[in-house]
């Protein structure tokens, strides 16, 4: 069993936090983000901490303390700090543009591609990187991926859309194959 659902969530100077029957609402600086839990997990508020303890004994409510834990946290730093992903466009004529809130993506096709932002989330275009910044963890993350989605790295080239720093490993073409490796 972790023991990481004991340690308290120490609530910073600035964020609000509310319990009411497993809805965790925080309200920081960088907005506000709310989210239920399971009944089976209860969230107090003790001393400036929030503590997780589950209501019963089960493998579940062992398993899900963690977790609750775990998201409580990353709200908490979402309000506070925020979260961003960079992606990096690799390519001849890959370019990124910004129309009002949107992200319009050149990327080797006959046609453009947007990606409108939902809320919450904030684009940013800095040469060939792309940033989404945001106070959601789970939503940042899951623009990013729809955005690498778009042109996913070829693993021959190296071309397409990777997160800043990601290391990909290219295969080697048909004429390395055919030489034994050596070209």
């Amino acid at each position: 069993m972790s023991r990481f659902s004991k340690i308290p969530v120490k609530i910073v100077d600035g964020v609000k936090v509310e319990v009411n029957s497993g809805l965790v609402k925080v309200t920081g600086p960088k907005g506000t983000l709310e989210r239920q839990f399971p009944k089976i997990v209860e969230v107090e508020i003790k001393e400036g901490n929030l503590s997780v303890s589950s209501k019963e004994v089960s493998k579940f409510s062992d398993s899900i303390k963690g977790t609750v834990r775990s998201h409580i946290v990353n709200m908490i730093k979402g309000v506070t700090e925020g979260w961003s992903k960079k992606l990096e466009l690799i390519g001849t004529g890959y370019r990124a543009e910004l129309k009002g809130n949107d992200l319009v993506l050149t990327v080797g096709f006959s046609h453009t591609v947007t990606i409108n932002a939902p809320v919450g989330v904030k684009f940013g275009i800095e040469k060939n990187v792309v940033v989404i910044e945001g106070n959601d963890k789970e939503t940042v993350g899951a623009i990013a991926a729809k955005i690498k989605a778009v042109r996913p790295p070829d693993p021959y080239k190296g071309k397409g859309i990777r997160y800043l720093g990601e290391i990909l490993k290219l295969k080697p073409g048909k004429q390395a194959a055919k030489t034994g490796g050596a070209a």
